[in-house]
């Protein structure tokens, strides 16, 4: 039987430092990140990751570096079965821009057996990478776990939550939120239509999205796009993907 090979952390920052790209580096500064960092494509990154499938040991060492892209590769590839909330702690605190603390942590922790816990608690947080995170880990929860995990009273609690406090909101945490009740009309179809009617009542969320030509999904829109799809209530496979 064939061993599959194990990648040292030095090989992975050669990798995604032999895949630098330039001007994707300096988009992303402008979303938030900092050097040192190389500005790697995600399907660049992929196709390292499907070499190495999952390495709980690798992922905390290549988080650990501080290097962006190292941090979001480590979430690629990190064993949800294995990685602690006490891991997951520390992941979230170090997720100093959005793409880490929103995909990479919330990505991994909905995956966890931590998930809820950790969601209830990071949507609380003064920090707003923690808060959204918090926000982000719900919405991924809802794209992909059974309809049967979730309370009505508590999915309820938290829509009201955004309805009434969005504006007040940090900045990504304005946009975790507004993605949260997408999620909900979306994946829960019991909530669809109180979702839309939610944000017709929020209106216009206001981002800053570092001068880049992102913008934030209007809420009932998108959620009227997945219904002429048909698709209302289909769950993904994963939340990392």
């Amino acid at each position: 039987m064939k061993t599959q090979k194990r990648f040292s952390v030095e090989e992975v920052m050669r990798f995604l430092e032999e895949h630098e790209n330039p001007d994707g580096k300096e988009v992303l500064k402008r979303h938030g990140a900092r050097d040192p960092f190389f500005g790697t494509r995600i399907g660049d990154m992929k196709k390292l990751t499907g070499k190495i499938k999952k390495d709980h040991e690798l992922s905390l060492a290549l988080y650990s570096t501080g290097n962006s892209d190292a941090m979001y590769f480590a979430g690629l590839i990190a064993d949800e079965t294995q990685i602690s909330r006490e891991t997951l702690q520390v992941w979230v605190r170090n997720a100093y821009w959005y793409l880490l603390a929103e995909t990479t942590v919330a990505d991994v922790a909905a995956e966890s057996p931590f998930g809820f816990e950790l969601a209830r608690r990071w949507i609380d947080a003064p920090e707003e990478m923690i808060a959204a995170a918090g926000w982000a880990t719900f919405s991924a929860m809802l794209s992909t776990r059974p309809n049967e995990e979730f309370h009505d009273a508590e999915i309820e609690s938290l829509l009201r939550r955004v309805e009434t406090s969005i504006h007040q909101a940090q900045n990504r945490v304005r946009y975790g939120m507004n993605s949260f009740v997408i999620a909900a009309g979306v994946y829960l179809p019991a909530f669809t239509e109180r979702a839309k009617r939610i944000g017709d009542a929020i209106g216009k969320v206001t981002v800053d999205m570092g001068g880049t030509a992102c913008k934030v999904p209007v809420i009932r829109s998108y959620i009227e796009k997945i219904e002429k799809r048909g698709t209302i209530g289909k769950k993904r496979s994963a939340a990392r993907c």
